[in-house]
């Protein structure tokens, strides 16, 4: 089977859930699956943007984006938390090769437009999976980072829910999980809602029962889920351990978000 795993937070910043994961993917390949990752790294690059004394600002769960946050995104996120994820993988014995979007023009961006301007911050454009299928077929996993370069020549921040939904679209993945550090989708009584159907998405927003970061994820798994990927699952990073039994035993951690 085909999995495009998103990791972002908790997974990337604490040694013992990255190495988790790695070994969790790992496992994947080894039992004959194809396997991309896309990452984000936000508390990477806030950290870093507060040592260049940079405040990061937020709208609607995305970054503002100006240039110089721009150039440290590409910095963190294409550079070090790419290659540590490549790191994670070889030591359980699993090759991969990190990229960003813009490499071989696997993901080509446009500018997002919205009100008020967010600088750059962009959305997928188009997907080419070929350079993916290259390294598929020399058994080694794709690690993406959430950048892409759009037509104008510029690079631009994307949010890593939606690259992660695009390269699942594009390459026809049969599961999306995002791994997260929350442990699924909250319900109105705090509860995590085991099976969320897109239909009831509009009034837990309009409740602000869910918020903030957790809208561009869902509004990712809309898109996935209607473009032909059969599965997509919210997971807490803690639980990646279970990311090899998906497909053949029930898991009961996280969120199933589901067409109806």
């Amino acid at each position: 089977m085909r999995f495009v795993v998103k990791l972002g937070g908790a997974g990337l910043e604490d040694p013992k859930l990255l190495h988790a994961c790695g070994k969790a993917i790992a496992e994947m390949v080894a039992d004959g699956n194809q396997v991309a990752v896309v990452h984000g790294g936000g508390v990477q690059l806030t950290r870093t943007l507060a040592q260049l004394g940079k405040k990061s600002e937020f709208i609607s769960g995305l970054r503002v984006t100006d240039a110089e946050t721009r150039d440290a995104a590409l910095m963190v996120l294409a550079g070090r938390v790419n290659k540590s994820l490549v790191a994670s993988l070889a030591s359980h014995g699993q090759s991969a090769v990190g990229l960003s979007g813009g490499d071989g023009h696997v993901f080509r961006a446009r500018k997002k437009k919205t009100t008020p301007d967010l600088g750059f911050v962009g959305e997928i454009a188009s997907a080419d999976s070929r350079w993916l299928e290259a390294i598929w077929a020399m058994g080694a996993v794709p690690v993406i980072s959430s950048i892409a370069l759009g037509f104008d020549g510029e690079y631009y921040n994307i949010n890593a829910d939606e690259m992660a939904a695009a390269c699942a679209i594009s390459t026809k993945a049969d599961a999306l999980v995002f791994l997260t550090d929350v442990p699924g989708v909250k319900g109105a009584d705090g509860s995590v809602l085991r099976w969320l159907t897109l239909g009831e998405i509009p009034a837990l927003e309009k409740q602000q029962i869910i918020f903030g970061g957790m809208l561009p994820k869902l509004n990712a798994c809309r898109q996935a889920l209607l473009n032909g990927v059969k599965r997509v699952r919210i997971l807490p990073a803690e639980s990646a351990v279970h990311l090899p039994d998906l497909c053949s035993t029930r898991v009961n951690d996280g969120t199933e978000v589901m067409v109806a």
